[in-house]
């Protein structure tokens, strides 16, 4: 079970270049949405069931916001290339700058022995899904040709990009608080 678990995330890591492929190279857009909504679920499962049979690891916990990150980055990339889209480019970049921003906190806090400070918070959760669900609704968009659709998308990922920020400043709250 231990490995199916590890498997899960991993294959988060995998999807996301050939989801980023798969949109660029074949244009392959309801393919690349069923890819990535089956994979963004694994996300759920393999924390699910590692707390289920007791399996959580220091591996796991660390590779699984790696994971989750490398796919979507992969995928908002993808997306802001074939549209064109300065917008989606720079929400990703403030994405990155976000994560970057996050994993130096993080190893700041393990060596000061305040690891606490950016243990994932709902919040994060929240912001994770919130850029699988717009990364969705982008694909759709674009594989139905409906650009009502990619407003909406525009809209969903500015939300999760207000998500993002506010996670961000947390954990930088939480960090410097003492």
């Amino acid at each position: 079970m231990k490995k199916f678990i590890f498997f899960l995330t991993l294959s988060r890591i995998i999807s996301g270049p050939i989801i980023f492929l798969l949109i660029l190279y074949s244009e392959a857009f309801f393919l690349s949405l069923i890819l990535f909504f089956t994979f963004a679920t694994t996300d759920f499962f393999d924390g699910f069931l590692a707390r289920k049979y007791n399996l959580v690891s220091i591996m796991g916990s660390v590779m699984d916001p790696i994971a989750d990150k490398i796919m979507i980055l992969f995928v908002l990339v993808a997306i802001s290339l074939y549209l064109d889209s300065v917008f989606i480019g720079f929400v990703t970049c403030m994405i990155l700058m976000r994560e970057f921003w996050v994993s130096g906190l993080r190893d700041f806090n393990s060596q000061s022995g305040n690891s606490y400070a950016t243990q994932v918070s709902r919040v994060a959760k929240f912001k994770t899904t919130s850029q699988q669900f717009a990364c969705c609704i982008y694909l759709f968009g674009i594989s139905i040709g409906s650009s009502l659709i990619l407003f909406l998308a525009d809209f969903f990922l500015f939300l999760a990009l207000i998500l993002t920020i506010i996670s961000g400043l947390k954990y930088t709250s939480q960090t410097f608080k003492n």
